[in-house]
């Protein structure tokens, strides 16, 4: 292996030296600990620590990393305590996530750093996201996020390096061709020669190193670095290496080849920097055994540190009061003056004085820009507030996902358009495992608003129809509304733009012009997490929501000799259910409406917890009315039959005549 020194001074020489050796012994302990049953998993990346410290040496300290799980060298090269380290593989408290998630899934923004979850290639969209906050924020800084040869074959390595590319994103996508994902060889998971042949498919520029050799990475990085700082555009890294060790400890090697382990232990970094310290007299021979020596008892001290730290008592407020980031929600008043307004007007003024008022605030959607989005709720905002905060997208949903998670880390703000709502779904790993949760996991709040055009009846078809809201109502960390009225959508709304954690904000796309009313002008804001008596009544006690509440009016309106007490949820996560108990006791009947379908929908968790809350006051059993258990059809006919309100005389009567 050949050495460029390019001139370093011994003691530079010596610095790289032992920002290797320290990630290297830290694993080796590991690895001890690991077979004495005192940590549960190790990822190893033995062998190619050249790659993470001689990343983190190319940059400056305002710049971040996105690591991934055999990146130990990031973390240590950027100075993160080894005693939090130890204490976060140990799952104790003083570990940076609180016992909560294990080895590196976590970030450090003092540090600058940002880590994985386990869904390999979510991070990249991630650090678009940060590398977009540089760009609107005008910083120089440079963003670095690591993938693997495996990970690039996720859609999300696809979405990342194509929004980068068209954005122009100071961003560096490094792949660590280590040859393996898991047990299955590199034929096996690409067709292509090298990762770099992909740099020409988006675009962007693409170099290769020897991931082994640490003055290669130092020096290459460094270019690249400056590269991406003069022209604030990406560039893809292939890193070419290979993992001694298993995926995991429990996965072993014996999948191997024979004899390829030993072909590439003679490549291995520390070894063989060693030996060019050595023949060009800047390291003494027994100066290895006192530098190993010395580094071996400071982690030690730090293990030791952590060992001592007492183990966690599980505390359910603690583990409840971390799901969401705390914020005093203030209701503001509006102003007494009013405007006849549509929906669509009202979430439009919403989204305009938010803008205005949030001076932090990007919004990101496919057709959102000079179009004014595919329903018109972003019409005339790019001309108002300028193509840098008002941005049409690729059709990257998970990318631009992942782009909230990296503006919140930067102190920025976001609002993405779901084109429509069932499009969501190709965004779902970063809704559900790092927006949802990445709050209790490591104390990072996701400041973001997801709007969702959802709904039936409009003959759309199964695939722009669908309710789901459902779907994400059962994540912890996710805050759903779902307004029925002008004036509560924009009131919501703008409460949702201060609310520092991630709400998603569902609109029915058939009410955006066919409703009408008054509505407040300015700005004024509207709880989360409250319930609203739509109407008073002391028959049955109507709970429902969106679209639900106006086939509750409608019904009332035709059947004047029944009286109807109808709840408007219009919060679903956090949910209010005080009014509707309050309400129960006085009707003792209790109807549940909603549009999505009926089984796995939110009626029976409402039901069960009236059942559970009030069961002493019910004068009959609890009825639920929700959509046919098919997907949404596309022929009118087809879809009225599908609809619940086309069911709901005879259920009620049910209800009303037990």
């Amino acid at each position: 292996m050949h050495f460029d020194d390019r001139l370093l001074s011994d003691s530079e020489l010596i610095r790289i030296y032992r920002k290797l050796l320290l990630p290297r012994l830290v694993e080796e302990k590991m690895l001890i600990l690991l077979r004495q049953g005192k940590i549960s998993k190790w990822f190893s990346g033995l062998g190619q620590e050249a790659i993470p410290v001689g990343v983190a040496l190319s940059l400056e300290e305002e710049d971040f990393i996105l690591p991934m799980h055999r990146n130990l060298g990031v973390f240590t090269s950027r100075g993160v305590s080894l005693y939090r380290l130890f204490a976060q593989f140990q799952g104790k408290r003083a570990g940076f996530t609180k016992g909560r998630d294990r080895s590196f899934h976590f970030g450090i923004v003092d540090h600058r750093i940002v880590g994985m979850i386990s869904h390999l290639g979510q991070q990249l969209g991630v650090a678009d996201g940060v590398a977009l906050a540089e760009k609107l924020q005008k910083t120089e800084n440079v963003t670095v996020v690591f993938t693997g040869d495996g990970g690039a074959s996720e859609g999300d390595f696809h979405e990342a390096l194509n929004t980068a590319a068209v954005w122009d994103l100071p961003v560096i996508f490094i792949v660590e061709n280590n040859q393996w994902g898991l047990s299955t060889p590199s034929e096996e998971q690409f067709r292509c020669n090298y990762f770099i042949d992909k740099g020409v498919g988006y675009g962007i520029e693409a170099f290769q190193m020897d991931g082994n050799n640490v003055l290669e990475v130092c020096h290459g990085m460094k270019e690249i670095v400056a590269k991406v700082r003069a022209t604030g555009k990406p560039i893809l890294v292939e890193m070419i290496t290979f993992r001694i060790r298993g995926h995991e400890e429990a996965s072993g090697t014996k999948y191997y080849p024979e004899g390829l382990q030993d072909l590439w232990k003679k490549s291995d970094p520390i070894d063989n920097y060693e030996k060019f310290l050595i023949e060009k007299q800047v390291l003494a021979e027994n100066q290895v055994r006192i530098e190993r020596e010395t580094i071996k008892r400071y982690i030690d001290g730090e293990w030791n540190k952590a060992l001592n730290e007492p183990d966690i008592v599980f505390s359910p407020d603690e583990e409840l009061n971390d799901v969401y980031a705390a914020y005093d929600m203030q209701t503001v008043l509006p102003n007494g003056k009013t405007t006849n307004k549509r929906l669509i007007d009202a979430i439009h003024e919403g989204l305009d004085i938010a803008l205005e008022r949030h001076k932090d605030l990007v919004f990101m959607g496919q057709d959102i820009a000079a179009y004014g989005g595919v329903f018109k709720a972003t019409d005339g905002l790019k001309a108002k507030y300028g193509g840098h905060r008002i941005r049409n997208t690729p059709l990257c949903e998970s990318a631009i996902l992942g782009s909230t998670i990296g503006l919140s880390v930067r102190g920025m703000r976001s609002m993405v358009e779901m084109q429509f709502a069932d499009f969501v779904s190709e965004g779902m790993t970063q809704i559900a495992n790092n927006i949802a949760k990445l709050h209790w996991r490591w104390g990072q709040n996701v400041n973001t608003v997801i709007r969702m055009p959802t709904g039936a009846g409009v003959a759309a078809g199964p695939f722009h129809s669908q309710s789901n809201e459902a779907w994400f109502a059962h994540i912890p960390g996710l805050k759903i509304v779902y307004p029925s009225t002008p004036t509560d959508a924009k009131g919501l709304l703008l409460q949702a733009f201060e609310d520092p954690n991630p709400v998603m904000f569902f609109e029915h796309k058939a009410l955006y012009r066919s409703l009408r009313e008054e509505v407040p002008d300015g700005y004024y804001t509207l709880p989360i997490g409250e319930s609203k008596v739509v109407l008073e009544g002391i028959d049955v006690t109507v709970v429902t929501y969106g679209m639900g509440v106006h086939w509750a009016l409608d019904y009332q309106k035709e059947h004047s000799e029944k009286s109807l007490e109808i709840i408007d949820l219009r919060t679903l996560q956090p949910l209010d259910l005080k009014p509707v108990f309050k309400s129960v006791q006085k009707t003792g009947r209790v109807f549940i409406l909603h549009e999505d379908t009926l089984f796995g929908g939110l009626g029976g968790e409402i039901s069960a917890q009236i059942s559970e809350h009030c069961f002493e006051f019910l004068d009959a059993p609890i009825m639920r009315l929700g959509s046919l258990d098919t997907a949404v059809p596309f022929s009118a006919e087809l879809e009225k039959g599908f609809l619940a309100v086309n069911r709901m005389k005879e259920k009620m009567e049910q209800l009303l005549n037990y």
